[in-house]
């Protein structure tokens, strides 16, 4: 079956015959015949809720509760490019990754606008919760999600497959180019540098350790499938308490450190984390070991754990339009890492 064009406009994609192309891809000979439109939040992307009807009724293994995802917005239609990555994620390597994320029904991207747009499963209608960076912390949680990028790494360890993939290029050189100094000392100068502790509290060398992480070529070494953004807000827990990730954005060729150092820093309070993470650590290696990984020896790891810290300081550092109490904490716990880890340190900077 061929794949219908994909939707520049909220309106072409909230049409019964075009739902019914897409998701016929995957549930042949389903006709949309209405649907019920939910809670939707439009920013840069805009993502939609909704519920089907369909003749017959709906194909067993499709649930009705569906969330829709694209650049529809007036100014998302200038990013719409944006989307791509994620929607190529879904409809190449999520599925035979096995990781646990939103099950996804249609990904696609337009050819020449870039955009990309997909429909997944509604997960809060079937009992999930989205996390961030208020939600209560959990080792056990921390322990778990570990294992889902433990697993998104060893199923993409040096796959030659995605190894020329544009989509997958390596992002970080980019980043300083986009936001830098003088927006991190912003937030330093105001609520969000309050718990950001002195030595680590200098806007430059925050955007240099970024600069030397981003030095740090995937081709110069072993690489992955990096998620890109693994902060604990990217969480989503099911309703049987299982974590999963979400948001794949930036998802990305690179060092399986930076998600790992990220992920830690910044889904546990400081003392949790310095109390933990060494254990957490060798969890990660020992489910990388069991995919079939030849994992490096502990000091290598210990010191890409410390590296992949400056990443997610830096993340949340330049981060200017989240709700300001999410953005304080995070920028509290990461930045407390890399100053107990002497993260900076660790790149030369």
């Amino acid at each position: 079956m061929t794949s219908p064009p994909v939707p520049a406009t909220r309106q072409e994609l909230f049409d019964t015959g075009w739902l019914s192309a897409a998701l016929g891809l995957r549930f042949p000979g389903i006709e949309v015949t209405g649907f019920t439109l939910g809670p939707e939040i439009s920013r840069l992307s805009t993502n939609a809720r909704f519920t089907i009807e369909c003749a017959g009724g709906v194909p067993d293994g499709l649930s009705p509760h569906l969330c829709a995802k694209g650049y529809f917005s007036e100014i998302g239609q200038r990013v719409a490019y944006l989307g791509e990555a994620e929607a190529r994620f879904y409809a190449t390597v999520a599925e035979p990754a096995g990781v646990r994320t939103l099950r996804c029904h249609y990904a696609d991207v337009h050819p020449e606008t870039r955009h990309g747009v997909i429909i997944t499963e509604d997960a809060v209608a079937n009992g999930a919760t989205f996390l961030d960076a208020l939600s209560e912390t959990s080792v056990d949680r921390t322990a778990a999600s570990l294992e889902q990028l433990a697993l998104l790494h060893a199923r993409t360890w040096d796959r030659p497959e995605l190894a020329h993939e544009p989509w997958l290029d390596w992002r970080l050189p980019d980043y300083p180019n986009l936001r830098g100094a003088p927006d991190i000392q912003g937030n330093f100068d105001g609520p969000v540098g309050v718990g950001v502790p002195d030595e680590v509290k200098d806007a430059q060398r925050v955007v240099d350790g970024l600069k030397a992480l981003a030095a740090r070529h995937p081709a110069d070494g072993h690489w992955c499938v990096l998620h890109g953004d693994a902060h604990c807000g990217n969480l989503i827990v099911d309703a049987d308490g299982l974590p999963g990730l979400v948001d794949w954005q930036v998802v990305q060729r690179g060092q399986w450190g930076i998600d790992v150092g990220y992920h830690i820093a910044s889904s546990l309070l400081p003392g949790e984390r310095s109390a933990n993470e060494r254990t957490l650590l060798a969890h990660y290696l020992e489910h990388l070991a069991r995919h079939g990984v030849e994992v490096p020896g502990w000091d290598e790891a210990w010191s890409e754990y410390r590296k992949g810290v400056v990443y997610g300081y830096f993340m949340w550092a330049v981060t200017l339009l989240v709700d300001i109490e999410i953005t304080t904490e995070l920028v509290h716990r990461l930045s407390t890492a890399a100053a107990e880890l002497d993260s900076f340190a660790a790149l030369g900077v």
